[in-house]
């Protein structure tokens, strides 16, 4: 008797079961979260239709505040993105958005990079260019001295050469010139005493 009790109350339990998943045959299941290795946040949910919604939620990234990918009960898939100014725009990827970079998603969404920082980013860029053309310049100018130095060298070499040369001819004619004076001075003399 005992065991047709069991019977009867397992039977019983097991009808209502089944007339709960009758009245609502796809209950919604509790969401689940995870943290992707970037920081993210991706939590997963199932509706009561069958559609699967996956979101990923991104904390540190200026472009793209989160992705939604919504998956039917018959497969099809739709992924849209939210970029930080709360546009949203439907992403046309064979990636899988929810391990892809959000950068990766923000160009696919066409979310362009804030201005900021593209300022910022040139102005770096930009100086970099500066500090380059200024070493650039500095040994170009070091060469340039170099070249110059070596020039008034030589030129002041060869001003050195011409006073030598200048001197020794100085001194040639001043040596020929009294000569001449010595035997001018003789012939005079000369001719004074005969």
């Amino acid at each position: 008797m005992i065991t047709m009790l069991a019977a009867l109350a397992a039977g019983c339990a097991r009808n209502a079961a089944n007339a709960t998943d009758q009245q609502n045959p796809q209950a919604a299941a509790s969401p689940t979260s995870t943290v992707a290795p970037d920081g993210s946040e991706v939590t997963t949910t199932t509706d009561a239709s069958g559609t699967r919604t996956e979101t990923r939620v991104f904390k540190d990234n200026s472009r793209i505040d989160r992705v939604t990918v919504r998956t039917t009960r018959d497969g099809v898939r739709k992924v849209t993105a939210v970029s930080k100014s709360g546009a949203e725009k439907v992403v046309d990827t064979t990636e899988n958005v929810l391990e892809a970079s959000g950068d990766k998603i923000a160009d696919a969404a066409g979310f362009v990079a804030d201005k900021g920082e593209d300022v910022v980013g040139e102005a770096g860029d930009k100086a970099e260019d500066v500090g380059d053309k200024t070493v650039s310049g500095a040994k170009k100018v070091g060469s340039e001295s170099k070249k110059i130095g070596g020039e008034v060298a030589d030129k002041a070499e060869d001003v050195g050469d011409k006073t030598v040369s200048g001197a020794k001819t100085v001194g040639e004619k001043t040596v020929e010139g009294a000569k001449k004076a010595g035997s001018a001075t003789k012939k005079a003399v000369k001719k004074v005493i005969p």
